[in-house]
């Protein structure tokens, strides 16, 4: 979980899969296949690799029409990301929704048996049973299959929405508070009030190429509803970095500093601050720890200045400035008092984000090129 492996992988799916991405994009082959999606939003979670970079790429690769598809698939995170940040109770709900379920599991003998064989593969259910598996064992799952087992999930198996959630936020190497809880949010037909995503066998079978045929799926359900959607609030706006001597804090959700716009600023010292997701992982704890250790060699070099995880008074008497962090953990830890600067990219897209993504895709063209 490095920068020079985001790279990698930017570059190998340019030269091999970004060519069919939009023809095949949909399709899940399974684990032992090559990827039909790109496969970098570990990175991209992280800004290992920023978005800005793998759209360019893209670019120049496959010229506006030949990376359409994958450009309009990149600008949904700036599109959850932005609307998080402008409807945060979705975040907070949806936490506290989790640890309310998580106390019903124990409650409800029913509930949590069909809940512990669902996490564990055992529904009986074709295909539900091997994602559910796929995902411990990989941290990963094909962006069709976490639709068709979000869907399954509330569906079918009737189990609550915002535990599917935390399952996957413990588990997905790629686990981004934005996409996670909007995307099931979605699939509910919750996040568009009413519209609804049903996972339905000849789909499955047709995606996955034969590989899996579910029976007994309910493919007739309502969409979930709520009493209040989570109410919309003004983006909080950036800081200005200040001139002069500042220390760098770097966080999981942007671990780039290198392109960080810090103005006159003088980085000369540099804190790391991990802030796990609830119930993370061995698989994503490492995964965030080694992208960290990766982000501090890099800025130590870059500011040519010393770079360690953060420790009581690392920072001495100078402004502390970082990366925004959207709605989610590192947002949370971040002490107070923090200089929070914001890249071009989102200052673009997150105020296009407040209600449906077709605000956003209206104008991508004057996104990319401003």
């Amino acid at each position: 979980m490095t920068r020079a492996a985001g790279l990698d992988r930017l570059s190998a799916f340019l030269a091999d899969a970004g060519a069919a991405y939009a023809a095949e994009r949909n399709t899940d082959r399974g684990p032992a296949r090559a990827a039909t999606t790109s496969a970098l939003s570990p990175y991209l979670r992280r800004r290992l690799v920023t978005e800005a970079e793998v759209v360019a790429a893209a670019e120049s690769a496959f010229g506006d029409g030949g990376a359409e598809k994958f450009v309009s698939e990149v600008l949904w995170r700036a599109y959850f990301k932005g609307h998080l940040e402008t409807h945060p109770a979705a975040w907070t709900d949806a936490l506290a929704s989790a640890e309310a379920d998580h106390a019903r599991l124990l409650a409800e003998p029913g509930l949590r048996r069909t809940y512990e064989a669902a996490v564990q593969g055992r529904s009986g259910i074709d295909g539900f049973d091997d994602w559910a598996r796929e995902l411990v064992e990989t941290g990963w799952l094909h962006n069709h299959a976490r639709m068709w087992f979000a869907s399954i999930w509330i569906f079918t198996l009737r189990l609550p929405w915002a535990l599917g959630a935390d399952f996957f936020m413990r588990h997905l190497l790629d686990g981004d508070p934005a996409s996670n809880t909007l995307s099931w949010r979605w699939v509910a037909g919750l996040h568009t009030r009413g519209k609804h995503y049903v996972a339905r066998a000849e789909n499955i079978r047709r995606y996955t190429e034969g590989r899996f045929d579910p029976a007994g799926l309910d493919e007739y359900p309502d969409a979930l509803d709520e009493p209040m959607p989570p109410r919309e609030v003004p983006l909080p706006p950036a800081d200005a970095p200040p001139s002069g001597e500042v220390a760098l804090l770097l966080h999981l959700d942007d671990l780039n500093p290198e392109s960080l716009p810090l103005g006159a600023a003088t980085v000369v010292r540099i804190g790391g601050l991990i802030a796990h997701a609830d119930r993370a992982s061995d698989r994503v704890r490492s995964a965030d720890t080694e992208a960290m250790a990766d982000a501090l060699t890099r800025a130590a070099a870059h500011f040519k200045c010393p770079a360690a995880p953060v420790e009581a008074g690392w920072a001495g008497d100078r402004p502390v400035v970082t990366a925004w962090a959207p709605v989610g953990p590192s947002a949370a830890a971040l002490p107070e008092g923090c200089r929070r600067v914001r890249r071009a990219w989102d200052e673009a897209a997150w105020p296009r984000s407040t209600r449906g993504y077709s605000r956003l895709r209206s104008v991508i063209p004057a996104l990319l090129g401003r």
